[in-house]
């Protein structure tokens, strides 16, 4: 390694009862083996992935969703409320399916509502944002959901547009209309 800041980094007797700190940041020298380097990039994007990511009030509004009755967490993040369930198959990942929805932050204000346009939509689920891959999947046709997705789960640090910015969490209201082919029973 080679350090950027040299020097002693230890304070002197004056400054024995202070903290302080010091950024110091390490370059890997030309020297350095390829399985260094490849841990050191790894460890950088795992950072890189843990600090970016949902924003502070989007965490808070999370937080509390996962503590309301009915409220279910999944491993990958994805949270949902089943406001109607559901009766007929799911469909599988690459299976087109007519959906109702509506797009909200967690300010109130809606970016986009297939109801407002008057017609539903047809996707499959391998078709959309991570966070509906994976509800749709396990919703049954006729169900409606109302869904929080972590922004790791919809459109990350980009955001979308000029409606959606980057690190925020989304909620869907979400009707699984009909499963138009090939579907498995849950």
């Amino acid at each position: 390694f080679i350090p950027i800041e040299k020097g002693t980094f230890v304070p002197d007797n004056n400054q024995r009862h202070q903290q302080t700190t010091r950024t110091v940041v390490f370059i890997p020298s030309q020297k350095m083996s390829l399985t260094i380097r490849n841990i050191l990039f790894f460890l950088f994007v795992t950072i890189a992935s843990v600090l970016g990511g949902t924003t502070p009030d989007g965490i808070a509004f999370l937080g509390k969703k996962e503590q309301e009755d009915g409220v279910v967490k999944l491993p990958s993040g994805l949270m949902y409320k089943e406001l109607r369930p559901g009766t007929g198959k799911s469909p599988l990942v690459r299976t087109p399916c007519e959906c109702h929805y509506s797009g909200t932050l967690i300010d109130g204000s809606e970016f986009d509502s297939s109801y407002k346009r008057g017609a539903p939509l047809t996707f499959a689920p391998n078709q959309v944002i991570k966070g509906w891959t994976e509800a749709m999947q396990l919703m049954k046709e006729g169900a409606k959901w109302e869904l929080y997705i972590p922004s790791e789960l919809g459109y990350g640090d980009r955001g979308a547009g000029a409606s959606i910015p980057g690190g925020a969490v989304l909620i869907f209201t979400l009707e699984l209309l009909k499963v138009k082919g090939e579907g498995k029973e849950l």
